[in-house]
């Protein structure tokens, strides 16, 4: 049996990866695990929560997959992308996907853009239309600045594991990311140890891969990846 695991981001839930887990699930009979971590899901609780508890969560469904699977993949979304690359230099895991991995945050250029439609939507009073305004503004509300703190602890961890990993590795970014920068990608692709690693810029696509852009292709070309 094949298992793979899905890794959300800071102040996210499996909404982040559900549409790429549906698409496994349609097309394959893996098993798909989509844990929460800590703290998270559609309502936040991040306070006094450590990026160990994140770790050790995302560690522990890891292992199950492991005990049941002869074959398990991991994918990680944003900070989710770092804790699967610190999970996979640590584990027996065959290949590895990185979606939006944060090892380098906040991209000004797209973050200007972004900005100047919301102020737009404010201008002509659409601004309760606006999805990127809806789903950050009570992340941004709800997460203390301890949690901030953990999550630059992820990021810390995560940067070593990357010259450890020599598993094959598909890494995705979106071209119109406001939140990781484009040279994440490309940072994170230069200090692999991986023979195997492919480097995908999805057109269009915001922080939110799995639910902006060519969504349908992304999925295709990591569905190829891991299949192969």
């Amino acid at each position: 049996m094949i298992g793979c695991l899905c890794i959300h981001g800071f102040t996210g839930s499996p909404y982040e990866v559900q549409p790429l887990a549906d698409y496994l699930r349609d097309h394959t009979d893996w098993k798909i695990a989509v844990p929460v971590l800590p703290g998270h899901g559609e309502t936040l609780s991040l306070k006094k929560v450590s990026c160990t508890e994140w770790l050790d969560c995302a560690e522990a469904a890891l292992l199950e997959l492991l005990d049941e699977c002869e074959t398990v993949y991991i994918i990680g979304f944003s900070m989710g992308g770092l804790i699967a690359a610190y999970l996979t230099a640590r584990h027996p895991v065959q290949k590895l996907v990185m979606l939006s991995a944060a090892a380098k945050y906040i991209n000004p250029v797209q973050v200007k853009e972004d900005v100047k439609m919301m102020v737009q939507d404010l201008r002509e009073k659409k601004l309760h239309e606006n999805e990127l305004f809806l789903r950050y503004r009570e992340k941004l509300l709800m997460t203390p600045p301890g949690a901030a703190r953990q999550f630059q602890k992820v990021v810390g961890l995560a940067r070593p594991a990357f010259k450890k990993i020599n598993v094959p590795v598909f890494i995705a970014q979106g071209t119109a990311d406001g939140i990781v920068p484009l040279k994440s990608a490309a940072y994170i692709y230069r200090r692999l140890s991986s023979a195997e690693r492919h480097l995908y810029y999805s057109p269009e696509a915001k922080h939110l891969i799995c639910h902006t852009g060519n969504t349908e292709e992304l999925f295709k070309k990591v569905f190829t990846f891991l299949s192969e």
